[in-house]
């Protein structure tokens, strides 16, 4: 994956007029567009198509304080029809027109080409589990919410909060297959989607895949397939977030193993205001 990570930053570069193929690129690298968008964000911070409107943005302003070349074919050189759709881009990424960067030679802001590498410590091992599980059914109250990487999400915890007391135990009731318990269930955004976008939060239980869901419960239809199961412990949310970004940075790049589609969710064990044992579920195949 590291590999394949750093010929498709060369491949951006390359071709600068084009749009990226990444689903034949993935193809080609025998993996899939899903999983490699999921790897590129984890492990640059960014997601890949803004990293390529950095980094084309970045080129261009170097053609522009060094070289003659009209507006125009500046704009079609990096993949814009048009002076005004270059220059919205532009402005977004430097914060400056092309034009007061062409007379004033800036200032302008610089993507570098990114280079992964794979350290591998060998000292925190994680606690995984692969299991086949038949297809099943995530029900629970849903609701809208914004993507927030760190730290505890407030529309979340105000989420679970209107939920009254005895609706949690109606759900425990509900759950009729594994996993067992509440679950914290996160779907329906992209899989390099930045901090802000709106996803859909679920907490909720899962039923097998034929039983009956209350009317007043949102539902999700959930394929059979394998899962990830990671085991994390410690302070919250800082362990369970750690041990999140560490599937990405540590544990996908060193085993055969790609994500698919589908929404994740966390099983808590115990939770308290500073401390959770929890389990990570994450849909995943064969690479």
């Amino acid at each position: 994956m590291i590999g394949t990570l750093n010929a498709l930053v060369d491949l951006v570069d390359q071709n600068t007029s084009e749009p990226v193929d990444l689903p034949g690129f993935a193809r080609t690298h025998g993996t899939t567009e899903y999983h490699l968008r999921r790897m590129f964000a984890s492990l640059a911070g960014i997601p890949f198509s803004e990293y390529v409107r950095r980094r084309r943005m970045t080129l261009a302003a170097t053609d522009l304080v060094s070289s003659d070349i009209g507006l125009l074919d500046l704009a079609v050189r990096y993949g814009y029809s048009s002076v005004e759709a270059f220059g919205r881009a532009f402005r977004s990424v430097h914060g400056a027109s092309p034009s007061d960067v062409r007379t004033h030679g800036g200032p302008f802001a610089t993507q570098a080409v990114l280079r992964f590498r794979l350290t591998v410590e060998g000292s925190r091992p994680m606690d995984v589990t692969i299991t086949e599980r038949p297809a099943f059914v995530l029900a629970g109250h849903a609701a809208r919410v914004p993507l927030i990487y760190a730290g505890v999400n407030p529309h979340i915890q105000r989420h679970i909060a209107s939920i009254a007391p005895e609706e949690h135990a109606r759900l425990k009731s509900l759950n009729d297959t594994d996993p067992a318990g509440i679950l914290a269930i996160t779907d329906g955004s992209e899989p390099d989607a930045p901090e802000g976008t709106p996803i859909t939060y679920v907490h909720g239980v899962a039923l097998q895949h034929d039983s009956t869901v209350p009317e007043d419960l949102s539902s999700l239809a959930v394929p059979a397939g394998p899962w990830a199961t990671f085991r994390s412990s410690g302070p919250f949310p800082q362990a369970l977030q750690e041990t999140w970004a560490a599937t990405a940075t540590e544990w996908f790049p060193s085993n055969p193993w790609r994500l698919r589609p589908g929404p994740t969710f966390v099983r808590y064990l115990e939770l308290t205001e500073s401390h959770a044992d929890a389990e990570i579920w994450m849909p995943v195949e064969r690479a």
